[in-house]
């Protein structure tokens, strides 16, 4: 013991060469990643702060600061942000909400049961996705117009429409990654469930989801981001200025030749990112604690 310790005490330090060659690259490649990703948002929350209006003005990082730009974006009647980014809220987190859901049911029945037609229904979300749903917007369009003139709730310029929509392109993709992540929890839990009388639904709500909350938390977080940063989709169905996201309506202030206000935008930017932030560092903890327990089982 005493031989270790004299031995130990005696190594020679390390010089900042070695330690650079060894370890210390990689806090350097680190930091200018950090620096390469932060840039980014300095300058649309500099731009935001800037009230001259203009991308060009705001090299200079917080030159200038003013909050006349999120005033503005207040006191606008014709373009009603606060109605925005209710409603981007409401569409975001509904969809999302039904995407983890409605996935999780199928990728269950997919993993844990055998019927007709399961691996044919697998290959086909698979090879659904190859598609991507901007393909579809005619047909999209389409579709809910013929629909609005039966059923009002999912014509156009319609919120449950959008959403409608969104569940049907975002099911297969979900519903394929949920299947992967369930087959990695044991098939002993539900025998040992079903010997004590449980069914498939008491399994499901009690057991399994509480197993697989790393994937759901996953799922949840894409399809809210996939959802209030889409615009194409969601510009075709939502037609009027109240019931528009965010994506659609702050685009009116940038899209006309000589009326562009990048300052207004810029902040409408800024404020539309705080929910996804809030939501990811809200979920990031369920994702890692669920990583780390699902590890010691």
């Amino acid at each position: 013991m005493s031989t270790a310790t004299s031995i130990s005490s005696k190594a020679p330090k390390k010089t900042f060469g070695q330690w650079f060659a060894a370890t210390g690259w990689r806090h350097l490649i680190g930091v200018a990643l950090c620096i390469y990703a932060a840039f980014p948002l300095l300058y649309v929350l500099s731009a935001s702060l800037n009230p001259n209006g203009t991308l060009l003005s705001s090299n200079g990082l917080f030159s200038t600061v003013g909050f006349e730009s999120y005033e503005k974006l207040f006191a606008n009647e014709q373009r009603p942000f606060a109605a925005w980014f209710a409603n981007t809220m409401f569409i975001g987190l509904t969809t999302a909400a039904a995407s983890v859901l409605l996935g999780a049911l199928a990728a269950y029945s997919f993993s844990r049961m055998r019927f007709k037609g399961r691996r044919f229904g697998l290959v086909s979300l698979l090879v659904v996705q190859i598609f991507p749903q901007l393909l579809a917007v005619v047909a999209i369009f389409i579709l809910l117009t013929t629909l609005g003139d039966v059923y009002p709730a999912l014509g156009i310029d319609n919120q449950i429409a959008l959403i409608m929509v969104y569940l049907g392109g975002a099911l297969g993709v979900n519903t394929y990654l949920m299947y992967g992540f369930f087959n990695t929890v044991p098939i002993e839990i539900d025998e040992a469930a079903k010997i004590d009388g449980a069914g498939h639904a008491r399994i499901f709500f009690t057991m399994i989801l509480r197993l697989v909350a790393p994937i759901l938390a996953v799922v949840g977080l894409l399809s809210f981001i996939s959802t209030t940063s889409d615009f194409v989709i969601a510009s075709v169905v939502l037609v009027s200025p109240e019931n528009q996201t965010l994506a659609v309506g702050l685009y009116s202030y940038v899209s006309e030749e000589f009326t562009s206000n990048w300052s207004v935008f810029a902040a409408g930017a800024v404020l539309a990112a705080i929910p996804v932030m809030a939501l990811f560092l809200f979920l990031q903890k369920y994702i890692v604690g669920g990583l780390t327990a699902g590890a010691g089982k």
